[in-house]
């Protein structure tokens, strides 16, 4: 969602250069295919918005998956980006950690 939000933008702001992959195409869990990636495509900026992502369900019922497949992928973009001297890395994170019962804060959260 972000990540896609973050392509529209740049798309509309004129950048035509994007290196975007598939899942099916790039498994960022899988540190070679990262290091051949970025060897391949130098990247000058990179925008880390992937995750594993599912929800309080998927979360509570696998978390030792999400948290395996959410460290590695960032590892292996963090890593790879500094060995290819990428010139800035964005990196954006989020975490389902509200309990079932509480009650919604953001309807009191002004901006």
């Amino acid at each position: 969602m972000v990540g896609s939000a973050i392509t529209r933008k740049l798309q509309s702001e004129g950048f035509d250069n994007l290196l975007l992959r598939s899942r099916a195409e790039l498994d960022l869990r899988d540190q070679a295919a990262v290091d051949r990636f970025f060897a391949t495509e130098q990247p000058e900026f990179v925008f880390l918005a992937a995750a594993k992502v599912g929800g309080i369900m998927a979360n509570a019922t696998y978390p030792a998956e999400f948290l395996h497949d959410n460290l590695a992928i960032q590892n292996n973009l963090i890593h790879a980006a500094w060995k290819r001297g990428v010139r800035k890395l964005v990196f954006l994170g989020s975490s389902c950690i509200y309990p079932k019962f509480a009650p919604s804060p953001f309807a009191k959260i002004r901006c």
